[in-house]
């Protein structure tokens, strides 16, 4: 295991291949080698180094407790890329994992040399902000959902009604979720992320080249949130990818990939 010691906490990476970097930032709640299934292998092969981490509040980093901002794993990341000593370099941020990527594009330019951010928003609208602040009264009541119904939910939350209606990959998902470690302390910070300002005016500051890519089942991040980010990012280019929901890179990995390595290998 592979760790740095940055902004007092310590924080696990991984890296593999050799090239060009590639910076992977998680969304809420899952640890940086969920890319490691489909993203790493593709990036590999296409001849790019590709780091993965563990944002703090999910372990094996430093779970932090006592609370950290989004700001904080902004700072996360800009330290990594630091220690490592890869900016300005490309990021892939996913989620809450896209949020930290455009606030770091905003904060640290120097730093980034471009950005896919997929599964994102620049605000959260009325029924996501609800969705957030559900799911944090639920966790704060000490109330603990039985680990099959907890896993229903998640599935029909983050997945598409193509992979929903196909049994053997309900069973599978169904499997992995409920067989997947309860929300912790981290988690709980993590959640309140969701519920975040209107910051499509300072995306329009953003001045590296930026793919936004969407899943048009994402109940999570529908399209049209990703679409606003893609308009206040001057030049951004977005993608619409069907048939998908908000774990998208992991219901059609191949084409979510093409659209990666394509946007990193175009010139500007």
């Amino acid at each position: 295991m592979a760790w740095a010691t940055v902004n007092n906490i310590r924080l696990h990476y991984e890296s593999h291949g050799a090239g060009e970097p590639v910076l992977m930032v998680m969304g809420s709640g899952s640890r940086g080698r969920v890319w490691h299934l489909h993203q790493v292998p593709a990036l590999t092969a296409a001849g790019y180094r590709v780091i993965t981490f563990d944002n703090r509040g999910i372990p094996p980093t430093d779970e932090c407790a006592d609370g950290f901002t989004v700001d904080d794993m902004v700072a996360d990341t800009a330290a990594l890329i630091e220690y490592l000593d890869l900016g300005p370099c490309t990021l892939v941020g996913t989620s809450m994992g896209a949020q930290i990527v455009q606030e770091l594009a905003l904060s640290r330019p120097a730093l980034v040399s471009k950005a896919v951010l997929m599964a994102t928003r620049g605000r959260a609208d009325l029924l996501r902000r609800a969705m957030a602040e559900a799911e944090i009264e639920l966790y704060e009541s000490g109330v603990r959902l039985p680990p099959r119904y907890d896993a229903v939910i998640r599935a029909t939350q983050n997945l598409s009604p193509r992979t929903l209606a196909d049994p053997q990959q309900v069973r599978d998902w169904l499997d992995l979720f409920e067989m997947s470690a309860p929300a912790g302390p981290g988690d709980r910070v993590h959640m309140g992320f969701s519920a975040m300002p209107d910051r499509r005016a300072a995306y329009r500051d953003i001045s590296c080249p930026c793919r936004v890519i969407a899943f048009a089942d994402d109940l999570i991040t529908p399209p049209h949130l990703g679409r606003e980010v893609a308009e206040a990012i001057p030049g951004a280019s977005f993608e619409l990818i069907p048939g998908c929901g908000h774990y998208g890179y992991l219901e059609d990995p191949d084409t979510v990939n093409k659209a990666i390595i394509e946007f990193i290998r175009q010139e500007g």
